[in-house]
């Protein structure tokens, strides 16, 4: 446009200054709109990320809820014994046969031949006593035996001169009763002379003190030069000797009531002592009492040990394992049951994990597990060391173990199949 018509119109032209400084006005408003723009955009980014922040918060929040909520237990499940249980009793060894020696006539221990330890067989020599007392009684014994035999004598022959003289009556028949009264009287005083001899001449062999039986003398309780009394003298302290046989060795326990009927004659047992550790020893059950004691509820049994290279010693402290029969019965660890007022209870999870409080009647006492005898079915779920607010109908969360399987039989073909559970989460 011409500066003619620019004058017509009444604009005036710009002039080269003025048109730079409007280009750089427009720069700057340009840049502005994009500043603002930028500045509007990462607004909107924090605001965006500040509601996605809060909704990610709020949604932990609300999952943590429901995790602190749910209750989670252990569980374990109800099943036959694999395996036949094994009972363990105390018992203390004793010899096979454990013969106290006593003096049988009193007097002074002459010598003695064997100590304690030493082995002996029957009839062996162990010690001579000197019975000075014993030899004068026999001398005194035998000293009257020759009177009465004597006196006898002259009774029978009496007897016989009265017998003859009344045949002819010159005596009276009184009087021959008499003379033959007095030759029986005669016979039974040498009878009863002979009778102490032979008694004083047996107790004179006691002063040889010779072992009853086979084995080894735990206990010498004299010395050469004792003064000895005849007799038990009241207890076994008194023993002059004691001789045991240590091969077999025999062993007394008391079975509880519980399992009294699972112990059979010839049954096989394991003798283990603290101080031998890896070594154990086969025993078998020799007999039983046959009864209850009704103090203490249970059953004797005797034991028997054999012993041949003399590695137990009598006296020792043992422990004896029974290995008991299989039993067909369920079985549960002790943890599982609950104790409340209303009896003895277990806690079930059923396929939807709700839990069902249920009693059960026991059985056995195995220790660390307890038969079950009516009120739970096999492959049913238990809850371990459940909670006193656990109760019927709560919702819990389990983790199922690697070896934690219910066998699960097909009905339709009877076979038994076993699979693994998995918890619902």
């Amino acid at each position: 446009m011409s500066e003619e018509r620019h004058s017509q119109m009444a604009v005036h032209p710009l002039q080269v200054e003025d048109a730079g400084e409007l280009l750089k006005r427009g720069a700057v408003v340009r840049r502005t709109k994009i500043v603002v723009v930028v500045v509007l955009v990462l607004l909107g980014l924090g605001a965006a990320r500040t509601v996605v922040s809060r909704m990610q918060n709020t949604q932990e929040l609300q999952a943590g809820v429901v995790e602190r909520g749910r209750n989670y237990v252990k569980t374990t499940l109800a099943k036959s014994s694999e395996a036949g249980q094994t009972i363990a009793l105390p018992g203390t060894l004793q010899g096979y046969t454990q013969s106290p020696i006593y003096a049988r006539a009193g007097g002074y221990v002459k010598r003695w031949t064997k100590d304690i330890g030493a082995r002996v067989s029957r009839g062996e020599l162990l010690a001579e006593i000197e019975t000075p007392e014993t030899d004068q009684q026999l001398s005194q014994a035998v000293a009257t035996r020759q009177q009465a035999q004597s006196s006898l004598d002259l009774a029978k022959s009496t007897a016989a001169r009265w017998d003859a003289l009344r045949k002819k009556d010159v005596v009276s028949q009184q009087e021959l009763d008499e003379k033959r009264s007095a030759s029986d009287q005669a016979v039974s005083n040498l009878a009863a002379a002979e009778a102490n001899v032979q008694r004083l001449s047996q107790l004179q062999g006691f002063k040889k003190l010779l072992a009853p039986t086979d084995g080894v003398i735990t206990r010498r309780n004299v010395d050469t030069g004792d003064l000895i009394d005849a007799g038990a003298g009241g207890g076994l302290a008194r023993a002059l000797f004691i001789v045991t046989q240590t091969d077999p060795l025999r062993l007394y326990i008391n079975v509880p009531q519980s399992y009294a009927q699972l112990i059979k004659v010839g049954q096989s047992v394991v003798v283990t002592q603290a101080e031998l550790r890896g070594n154990k020893f086969d025993g078998k059950v020799a007999r039983t009492g046959a009864s209850i004691d009704t103090q203490s509820r249970t059953l004797q049994v005797e034991v028997s040990l054999a012993n041949k290279d003399g590695v137990l010693l009598p006296g020792a402290f043992v422990q004896v394992e029974i290995p008991l029969a299989l039993s067909r019965s369920l079985s549960i660890p002790n943890n599982a049951l609950i104790i409340r007022g209303e009896g003895t209870m277990v806690a079930v999870v059923d396929d939807n994990n709700r839990v069902n409080i249920k009693p059960v009647q026991l059985g056995r006492n195995y220790g660390v597990k307890v038969e079950i005898m009516s009120g739970l079915a096999s492959g049913e779920r238990l809850v371990l060391n459940p909670s006193d607010s656990l109760s019927t109908g709560a919702e819990v969360s389990f983790v199922a173990a690697d070896d934690d399987k219910v066998a699960k039989t097909d009905k339709s073909t009877g076979d038994t199949r076993t699979s693994k559970v998995s918890a619902k989460p």
